[in-house]
């Protein structure tokens, strides 16, 4: 089966396939550096799968031997990155953190800078064991514009300090003690192991698993116990959802429930 192209950029590239949708970064020859021109298209890479009915999750990856290196230092010194740039960019990280998907960051090679904060801004993070992560924004006069606000809720406030402030490098190994990342793996095994945790999203009612989500997200905004009234609303719309539906009938089958492919709609 052909992958759907929905965008082909001059820095990002938007697929999807088999209800996966592929946020591509294409900048190789500078191990996907950002650009102006790359938050801009990568705004729109995440808007499309947003709203694209045919994915269902979405993966956002690196071309060539890198996620990303982080800013592109040669366009900062010559002036090209401004506010547009810091627009987008964070258009794009809240896009992907908010939407009702679940959204893999696959790593490998250099995952640094701004690279490690597209990073967090995705709900799973799979690593390759040979991969280079670290933030060192203020090392170079600016703010890790899309972590700073995410870093400490992921890995705590000292271990945020040390990684936003400091700017050492992270061994994949010790990202994951410190719930940087989520799995490491060889990466020989890295495109196996993509593919089943894209099974596993899969695998999950697409309502509730939306649900869930955001109500996540806003647990470290609001007192549960003024969210009582909305966690009921969610549940009852995960209950007279078809997800519910094909649980139920599952447990009446005595096999595993079946989310993906969709029923086919009447």
């Amino acid at each position: 089966m052909t992958a759907t192209v929905k965008l082909d950029g001059e820095c990002v590239r938007y697929a999807v396939d088999k209800h996966v949708g592929r946020i591509t970064l294409a900048r190789p020859r500078v191990l996907n550096a950002l650009n102006a021109r790359l938050a801009e298209e990568l705004a729109e890479a995440a808007t499309l799968g947003e709203k694209d009915p045919q994915a269902w999750v979405l993966v956002v990856a690196g071309e060539g031997r890198a996620f990303s290196s982080g800013m592109d230092r040669t366009a900062l010194s010559a002036g090209e990155i401004g506010e547009p740039f810091f627009r987008h960019w964070i258009r794009a990280l809240n896009c992907l953190e908010d939407m009702a998907k679940l959204v893999i960051a696959a790593i490998h090679g250099y995952c640094l800078g701004g690279g490690l904060q597209l990073a967090l801004a995705c709900d799973f993070r799979l690593c390759a064991a040979d991969a280079v992560l670290g933030f060192g924004a203020t090392r170079h006069g600016l703010i890790p514009d899309g972590a700073v606000l995410r870093l400490a809720r992921v890995v705590g406030l000292g271990r945020a300090k040390e990684l936003a402030l400091l700017n050492d490098d992270v061994t994949p190994a010790r990202a994951a003690a410190m719930g940087l990342v989520n799995w490491v793996v060889p990466p020989a095994e890295f495109d196996a192991a993509l593919a089943r945790l894209v099974e596993k999203c899969l695998q999950a009612a697409p309502t509730a698993a939306a649900h869930t989500k955001r109500l996540l997200q806003a647990s470290f905004h609001g007192d549960p116990r003024q969210m009582i009234e909305e966690v009921v609303a969610a549940q009852m719309d995960c209950l007279r959802s078809w997800g519910l539906a094909e649980a139920n009938r599952a447990w009446e089958d005595k096999r595993e429930a079946r989310f993906y492919p969709p029923p086919e709609r009447p």
